[in-house]
């Protein structure tokens, strides 16, 4: 009976390993950010490249700094991050391979329209934090390691302003969920331009302050390497990066807006080239 069996075991064994092969073929989990997420580009841009390749991506919406540990754990196909820095390290770690710019857009400095700070007037970052430091008018940071709070603790720093004050409070929270946190406290937080215009209907939080080259938010996409997590699907990791550094992606980013503000702007090949 053994010599029987033994054989049906073993290929009903390695029928499994195939199939679970090809159901992770047929799907890219894609790790990026709260920011990306909330803003509803992916709503647009994902569906057309699913249709095309006939294949679902699967999103996981996190901060910088967890998406890319889920890239270096080989939890992830691809990261679409915007921390230039961090980006920088995980290729050199060996876990990310061919990375491009795809599109960019600012970060902005958000508070109540009575301004207790008084920054609306201030044209520096460091600046106006530092006249919000100095006010002790309560700020919102997200305090999850993103490409937002890495930006947000870099102007800190070099501001030379110690948070570890009572109006410096930390949401532990994705970009909406703090934009609402901090409308609602009537406080002042760093965001993206992208997630405020996607949120700016709903809430009270004006621009104050903006227009710094420092608040240059580069967004990147990297695949994750696979001689260091072989079981990626780096096949399909670079048939996005192809798509949304095309014509047709570049394309979507470029025509994406709300309310009546576009959101993002095309970063990997130039405007002209574009096809309205």
């Amino acid at each position: 009976m053994k010599r029987i069996y033994l054989p049906i075991f073993l290929i009903l064994i390695f029928t499994l390993a195939l199939t679970a092969s090809s159901v992770a073929q047929d799907r890219l989990i894609f790790a990026t950010t709260t920011s990306t997420e909330n803003s509803g580009l992916l709503d647009e841009l994902i569906p057309p490249f699913e249709e095309t390749f006939g294949i679902r991506v699967d999103v996981i919406s996190v901060g910088t700094g967890a998406a890319i540990e889920l890239g270096a754990n080989g939890d992830a196909d691809i990261i679409f991050v915007h921390a230039p820095e961090a980006e920088a390290e995980f290729i050199e770690g060996g876990y990310g391979v061919n990375r491009r710019d795809v599109m960019y857009n600012d970060f902005v400095i958000l508070g109540p329209p009575a301004d207790p700070a008084g920054i609306s007037e201030i044209e520096l970052a460091v600046d106006a934090f530092l006249a919000i430091s100095n006010s002790e008018a309560e700020f919102i940071s997200r305090g999850d390691d993103s490409g937002t709070n890495k930006k947000e603790l870099s102007i800190w720093e070099e501001a030379g302003i110690d948070i570890n004050q009572s109006w410096y409070i930390e949401s532990g929270q994705g970009m909406g969920a703090s934009i609402n946190m901090a409308d609602e406290r009537e406080a002042y937080i760093l965001a993206d331009r992208g997630t405020f215009l996607a949120y700016s209907g709903e809430i009270d939080l004006e621009v104050l302050n903006s227009g710094d080259p420092v608040l240059f938010n580069s967004y990147g996409i990297i695949p994750v390497n696979p001689a260091y997590h072989s079981h990626v699907n780096y096949k399909m990791a670079m048939a996005f990066v192809g798509y949304l550094t095309s014509q047709e992606g570049q394309s979507i980013i470029n025509s994406f807006s709300s309310y009546g503000e576009q959101l993002f702007f095309a970063d990997a090949i130039s405007a002209e080239k574009l096809i309205d």
